[in-house]
């Protein structure tokens, strides 16, 4: 471990994050996913958005941008469609991918252009004041939801999959070397990719839902989580209140820079023949 944060960290300890957040262990997983595939430094980008999670780019030794609220998905795709060869890789949070950032989620995945998200999902606002996000569960409290959420969350996954990504999966911060190993599968993959990282947040979400400390809610990932294969030999009550991790989807579909390198091909061949 210290050799690849001597490798892929920059020397800017100590960290925001509060004591007990997972996000620290989600984004050593992606470094070892990129250590796995000995990926170039030079050659890769890693651009985040606002939030917890998307403070990570400033620690991490790779060009990176730390951009707009909900904007690392397009900026992100002028990145690769600019440079295609380029690995690029977002980070961003629950409130940041699917609320400001809901439109440019979807549209990213119907284009599947050749990204790997990591959703770093704690449930939560949690740099800016415990606010609910579009992914917490409904009947949790927040600070804008005192007497609880009425309205019901996104199934992230499902939402990726319909919207056109070609590699969905989820793991937990307590299954860490899974959720290496779907990390690493997800940047392997030609296509919009989508890692959807569950992760505790102790003090923003966990204080307000009595949840525990962060070990008691790294408990709860191990007791509701269930590895795709497991849950096909479970009945339907058994899976109750429970949620798959691993390899939820995975397709082909034409790559978004590879379908407009077509395109400036026929452009330029008709401007020859004028």
């Amino acid at each position: 471990m210290e050799k690849l944060i001597e490798k892929y960290y920059r020397p800017r300890l100590p960290h925001i994050w509060c004591p007990g957040c997972g996000n620290g262990i989600v984004t050593s997983a992606l470094m070892k996913a990129v250590d796995k595939l000995g990926l170039n430094q030079d050659k890769t980008v890693v651009v985040s958005g606002i939030g917890c999670s998307s403070r990570a780019s400033g620690y991490l030794d790779f060009d990176t941008v730390h951009s707009a609220h909900g904007r690392a998905l397009p900026v992100a795709t002028g990145i690769k469609l600019a440079e295609p060869d380029l690995n690029v890789i977002v980070i961003t949070g629950d409130g940041d991918a699917t609320a400001i950032g809901g439109n440019h989620f979807i549209h990213a995945a119907r284009r599947n252009i050749n990204l790997t998200v990591i959703v770093y999902n704690n449930n939560i606002y949690g740099m800016t004041g415990g606010q609910y996000s579009p992914l917490t569960p409904v009947g949790s409290k927040a600070t804008t939801a005192p007497y609880t959420t009425v309205e019901r969350s996104f199934d992230l996954a499902e939402l990726a999959k319909a919207a056109g990504a070609t590699f969905v999966a989820r793991g937990t911060a307590f299954h860490t070397q899974m959720l290496v190993d779907v990390m690493t599968q997800a940047l392997s993959h030609d296509g919009f990719s989508i890692v959807e990282a569950i992760t505790q947040c102790p003090i923003s979400y966990g204080r307000q839902n009595k949840l525990g400390d962060a070990a008691g809610m790294m408990g709860w990932q191990r007791d509701h989580a269930v590895p795709v294969e497991a849950a096909k030999r479970l009945t339907p009550e058994q899976l109750e209140e429970k949620f798959l991790i691993g390899v939820l989807h995975k397709s082909e579909a034409p790559e978004y820079t590879k379908e407009y390198d077509k395109i400036i091909a026929r452009a330029q061949k008709g401007a020859e023949k004028k």
